[in-house]
């Protein structure tokens, strides 16, 4: 499903529009200063790496990233992509067929997720972020008990172990450097047939800004460099989460499309939506020349008409932490009734036995149930 939107204005983007220190969106090393924003400086750092864990992201530029935009008085205007995947993401927990007491949001940033929760979903929710700012501006749930703490994703979770049904994260993974750990975090603190539900940035993520901005700089500068975060791919998704001791994976994708005036009218709302680029080796500057090509390159190569597409990859994916009780007794080797290279004639098959043979497939299938 792709799902297309356009933005269109952006606020006071011909006269504050300078190029220095490195704060652009999710890719590109610019900055977008209102008059009332002090400018952050931002050093860079050609490596980082604690313990046994690389580093790829420097959190601490992304916490000042994100408490720059919670406190941006017209930050609602910015919030069109998360509000619209945390709708998406809040809707899937009606899936669940179970009793679901206590929840967490993961990096609830301003509540997408939250305020589509239902008191018919869950009884308290806690709500997380590892930004202050960001989660004082939390909108909370309605006729459900919430409670706000700051939670920093790379660091241990301070909730006891087996205290969680559920654990929901809206677009916010792609900046764990440690993501496996964090993952293992997730795992520790929910229930035994508990429920993990996640989005994140695919892969395919604004290909149209990183492969203008590439051309643009070997052009201009012979060299190019990172100027878009690197996100996770989607067949990395599945191992990974199986690593961290979840099972019966549910993985898909969906995009969407936004469009744009130009280049720097994306550029501009990935700021606000505090999704700058803090990559570790970010590259510190980029010309105006650059830059002004890569507009050009973009126009050129993706604008269908009036403005320019950005695309969003977002992968949708749930898991469950195991429960002992729940064992899978494999059924018998050659107990099987039909070939798997048969399946393309089933409708074929069940055409066949006519009425009766359908109504024995679904005794089977109740007296099946009943034996589990």
């Amino acid at each position: 499903m792709v799902l297309c939107l356009m933005r269109v204005g952006v606020r006071g983007l011909k006269k504050q529009c300078c190029y220095g220190s490195t704060a652009a969106g999710l890719g590109g090393p610019w900055v977008v200063a209102p008059k009332t924003t002090k400018g952050i400086h931002i050093t860079r750092r050609l490596s980082q790496q604690q313990g046994s864990t690389l580093n790829v992201f420097d959190r601490h530029t992304k916490l000042l990233q994100r408490e720059r935009a919670a406190k941006d008085p017209e930050a609602e205007l910015y919030d069109y992509l998360k509000e619209e995947v945390g709708y998406r993401l809040s809707d899937r927990i009606l899936d669940i067929k179970r009793e679901l007491k206590i929840g967490l949001d993961l990096g609830c940033g301003r509540g997408y997720v939250a305020k589509n929760i239902t008191d018919v979903e869950l009884d308290h929710l806690y709500m997380s972020d590892f930004s202050p700012s960001m989660l004082e501006a939390a909108q909370t749930p309605e006729n459900i008990k919430s409670t706000k703490v700051i939670i920093d994703e790379e660091q241990p979770f301070p909730l006891e172990s087996g205290s969680l049904d559920l654990v929901i994260s809206n677009l916010n993974l792609h900046w764990v450097n440690n993501l496996p750990g964090c993952l293992r975090e997730i795992n520790r603190v929910l229930k035994e047939d508990g429920v993990f539900l996640a989005s994140m940035f695919g892969g395919d993520t604004l290909y149209e800004l990183r492969s203008s901005l590439v051309l643009a700089e070997l052009e201009r500068e012979g060299g190019f460099a990172a100027h878009v975060s690197p996100f996770t791919e989607i067949r990395d998704i599945g191992g990974l989460l199986s690593q961290c001791g979840f099972t019966m994976l549910t993985i898909d994708v969906d995009e969407i499309t936004v469009g744009f005036p130009s280049m720097f009218e994306l550029m501009w709302d990935l700021q606000g939506m505090a999704e700058n680029n803090a990559g570790v080796s970010r590259k510190p500057h980029l010309h105006r020349d650059t830059l002004l090509a890569a507009s050009a390159i973009y126009q050129e190569m993706y604008s269908k008409g009036k403005g320019v597409p950005a695309t969003f990859q977002i992968i949708y994916m749930i898991g469950w932490k195991p429960d002992p009780k729940q064992k899978v007794v494999p059924a018998e080797r050659g107990s099987g009734q039909i070939s798997l290279k048969d399946l393309h004639k089933l409708d074929e098959m069940v055409r066949e036995t006519g009425m009766e043979g359908r109504i024995k497939f679904m005794k089977d299938m109740m007296d099946d149930d009943k034996k589990d």
